[in-house]
């Protein structure tokens, strides 16, 4: 897809193109346009572009074609520590013969600043991420979670306009990763910083953005605010990224404005949301969520398709149940549905019938 670089942005890629052999390009043709206060995260598997993009922007890498501008003043060739950025990476890269308030004060100190602000600052860094008790102690003497404040202030201290974190959160526990989304996020609103995030978690993305970037091979494949990456996926790829998917391939045999109808494989005919085929003929991979389907014939949507399946698998979760099914000739159809006083428990081998509304099945490019 093509990104057009609005002229007000705060951060914008004009056709940027980044090789590092000279031959095959790693980031291709990268129109983006980031806007001053927002939270932008680069989302994809890895080798996709994404971190590429973060390291040109940050100076550690230079494109090999297009212009990177920052607040409007192009800087391909400002070296990285006259950029004004403030960067956090994944393995903290704190100075560990220094204390927590020496490594704060350091690049105050690169800046030029005197001592008694540099002392006002370090404090102010460190109460926002609540870690004032630690400023005489070493990096070795912290947890990871404390190291990655520390480094999250590190970065905040010289009062950047921009801050880029490469997955920053990636060498924590699940529970303290959660706990720190919300922290980051709630920095990024009260402060009012523009963010550039990279991440491979799909969840870390739809958590904390105002938008993201689903970056596959180079290009960016879809760039919308989470809720619509979610509902609203463009392709087989961002439905098959971003959360779990129900996929079902077929051929178009009916082709309208709203609504096509769909030949699976397996023979059955499906309506569905045309998104992303040329027409009657084409191939096709219906998308669907799990949590769109239903198997109770009293809380099916109205105009729901029904289709028959059999349980191959009733796995509790607490506060869900998945249940795996065989659906058109597919074993890997899977149902979420939540745990709620009366839930009948489903047995393998068991016939049941299910159904969504038409409009929760996306007719998407084949896989």
């Amino acid at each position: 897809m093509t990104v057009e670089p609005r002229s007000d942005a705060f951060v914008a890629f004009e056709h940027v193109q980044k090789s590092y052999d000279g031959i095959s390009l790693v980031v291709k043709d990268l129109n983006l346009a980031i806007g001053k206060g927002e939270f932008l995260t680069m989302l994809g598997p890895s080798g996709s572009g994404k971190t590429t993009c973060l390291m040109m922007l940050a100076g550690f890498e230079t494109a090999t074609h297009g212009e990177i501008r920052l607040d409007g003043r192009p800087i391909n060739q400002v070296p990285p520590h006259k950029r004004g950025i403030g960067m956090v990476f994944q393995n903290y890269a704190l100075f560990p013969h220094m204390t927590v308030g020496e490594n704060l004060s350091f690049p105050l100190e690169v800046r030029g600043m005197q001592k008694p602000e540099r002392e006002t600052k370090v404090k102010r860094a460190l109460d926002m991420v609540q870690m004032g008790a630690f400023i005489n102690r070493r990096p070795a003497q912290l947890s990871g979670g404390q190291q990655q404040r520390i480094a999250l202030a590190r970065a905040l201290v010289f009062d950047p306009k921009l801050v880029l974190m490469d997955e920053p959160l990636g060498a924590l526990d699940k529970q303290l990763r959660e706990h720190m989304q919300f922290e980051i996020k709630h920095l990024h609103e009260s402060l009012g910083i523009t963010v550039v995030y990279v991440t491979h978690d799909q969840g870390e993305a739809l958590t904390m953005s105002d938008r993201v970037a689903v970056f596959n091979d180079g290009k960016i494949q879809q760039l919308a605010p989470p809720a619509d990456l979610y509902e609203r996926p463009e392709n087989s790829f961002v439905a098959q990224f971003i959360g779990e998917n129900n996929k079902l391939q077929g051929t178009v045999e009916e082709m309208g404005a709203n609504k096509c109808i769909v030949r699976l494989d397996s023979g059955e005919l499906i309506d569905a949301t045309p998104v992303n085929v040329t027409g009657k003929g084409a191939k096709t991979l219906v998308s669907i969520r799990p949590e769109r389907v239903e198997f109770k014939p009293e809380m099916m949507p109205p105009g729901a398709h029904t289709i028959d399946a059999e349980v191959m698998e009733f796995i509790y979760m607490g506060d869900l149940f998945r249940t795996r099914l065989k659906v058109a000739g597919s074993e890997e159809f899977v149902i979420k549905s939540r745990n709620t006083a009366g839930q009948r428990m489903l047995k393998p081998g068991e016939k049941i019938k299910i159904g969504w509304a038409p409009q929760d099945a996306r007719a998407l490019d084949p896989m």
